[in-house]
């Protein structure tokens, strides 16, 4: 068996002290006793809300090779007999993993980030580069301080590429990480309103998004949008970090890699790009020109790290949204078909505007209605009622026209939509659940979109439970 870390590696990276004895080595990383298999190492993080140390009988109940546990937690756990690796603190131990696995790796790295669209670029990263070689990629949205650490930890000797998402919502949050992950391509998908409430304007989160530059390895590059308003901030300060290398992704005439041609359809996009003087054309399988947009810094990625355009081009076909990112289902109603648009992971204004395009190109059937099912964008602070006000705007310039609104920030939009949208406001998910079940009928297209904290997710999980959905088209988004 092929060992991820042999436990001599494990203990000298983290400069650990072993008791008991160790196993020949472990077989994956987990922080989490629940989703733990058999033969991994444990690491016992505390966190905000919980300590690992309190779930080490499950994790050895679970399987666990190894255990790492802090040193000053050693007398609360009292008589456990498995192998321990001993140090001072877990997460630093797993930060050092994480550098010792970045020193050994001879992968391509990518890192990835932006207001919005990393999880989506790094899915589609990891989807294409599937084509050409052993991809490593971040688990879920694992992009913060032990998210990273985790993946790179977790990194396989042998994989030929490696793409990590690193997120913030503060300064000085992305200039750690991406130190650790060393990428030769960092990517900004975009910079907008998002966590504006810890931020006074767009300049000041493109400024902390511009940290990933001080991590890119030498001779390494950067790629930016070049649509993005903040595309000169971003250039300037990306050259100011010493990045040689800085490319730009778009419609724009002066992109390295362009977006010449764009046929946008219901259920996938045909594109064509100009990239180092070569037309690449492709069909993307996931749906709305969000979705090409992020498609256009994988293509340029891709060709950065040396990969075969062809065969990443080809793979594009094959691509889907993610649950809560754009996954589409169709719902059995008694009566017919309805299709349902998952957004329900994430949601700030350039998001909105990419979800409600997204309803707006697809079709409905019969006497079918777009409905927008929206929930509370978080983290926009004072900007927070002009924001959600803002959305009507968007709302009466498609053809939605009726609307379902929840959340204690969505009443600002709720209470200036003229009389041409029809509007049901309630104060969360579940009073509005009743609602928009009662409204449905066949034909209808529901998109559902709000931030993650708002609980949106629910009414995406009652209406597949109540409508089960024909897992056939699934695939489609």
């Amino acid at each position: 068996m092929t060992h991820l870390w042999t436990s001599e590696a494990l203990v000298a990276a983290m400069d650990g002290r072993p008791i008991g004895t160790l196993p020949d080595g472990i077989s994956g990383i987990s922080i989490d006793s629940r989703s733990l298999q058999p033969g991994d190492a444990f690491f016992a993080i505390k966190g905000e809300a919980m300590d690992g140390h309190d779930f080490a009988t499950s994790a050895i109940k679970a399987g666990a090779g190894v255990l790492v546990v802090a040193e000053g937690k050693l007398p609360s756990l009292g008589r456990l007999t498995a192998p321990m690796i001993v140090v001072e603190d877990v997460l630093v131990a797993l930060e050092k993993l994480g550098v010792a696995s970045r020193a050994r790796s001879e992968a391509k790295i990518i890192a990835v980030t932006g207001s919005a669209g990393k999880t989506t670029t790094k899915e589609a990263l990891r989807h294409v580069l599937s084509a050409v070689g052993k991809v490593h990629a971040s688990a879920q949205s694992f992009n913060n301080h032990w998210g990273v650490p985790l993946t790179l930890a977790r990194m396989p000797v042998d994989c030929d590429y490696a793409v990590f998402e690193i997120g913030m919502n503060h300064p000085d949050e992305i200039r750690p990480l991406v130190k650790m992950v060393r990428p030769q391509v960092a990517i900004i998908t975009m910079i907008a309103a998002a966590h504006l409430g810890f931020f006074k304007n767009l300049d000041e989160i493109a400024k902390a998004k511009a940290e990933i530059f001080e991590g890119i390895e030498p001779d390494g590059a950067a790629i930016l949008n070049r649509d993005d308003t903040r595309w000169k901030l971003l250039d300037k300060m990306a050259h100011a970090a010493g990045v040689e290398h800085v490319f730009g992704f778009g419609e724009n005439a002066r992109s390295t890699f362009k977006l010449t041609k764009c046929e946008l359809h219901a259920d996938h996009s045909d594109i064509t790009v100009k990239i180092g003087g070569h037309d690449i054309s492709a069909r993307v399988g996931a749906p709305g020109r969000h979705m090409v947009q992020n498609i256009l810094a994988v293509l340029g990625a891709a060709h950065l790290v040396g990969a075969d355009l062809d065969k990443v081009a080809l793979a594009l076909a094959d691509l889907s949204a993610e649950r809560g990112r754009g996954k589409r289902h169709v719902l059995r109603h008694p009566k017919g078909p309805i299709t349902l648009i998952d957004e329900s992971y994430n949601a700030n204004p350039a998001s909105m505007e990419a979800a409600m395009a997204l309803l707006n190109a697809t079709p409905v059937s019969g006497e079918g209605r777009r409905i927008a099912v929206l929930g509370d964008m978080l983290e926009l602070g004072e900007h927070s009622a002009k924001l959600h006000a803002a959305l009507a705007e968007l709302i009466v310039g498609t053809e939605t026209r009726t609307v379902f609104l929840g959340g204690p920030e969505m009443r600002a939009l709720a209470e200036i939509l003229p009389d041409e949208i029809t509007t049901e406001y309630r104060g969360g998910a579940e009073d509005l659940k009743p609602v928009l079940f009662a409204a449905l009928r066949p034909g209808d297209v529901v998109m559902v979109k709000s931030s993650k904290g708002i609980g949106f997710s629910k009414l995406v999980d009652a209406l597949l439970g109540k409508f089960p959905a024909e897992s056939a088209t699934n695939k489609q988004a």
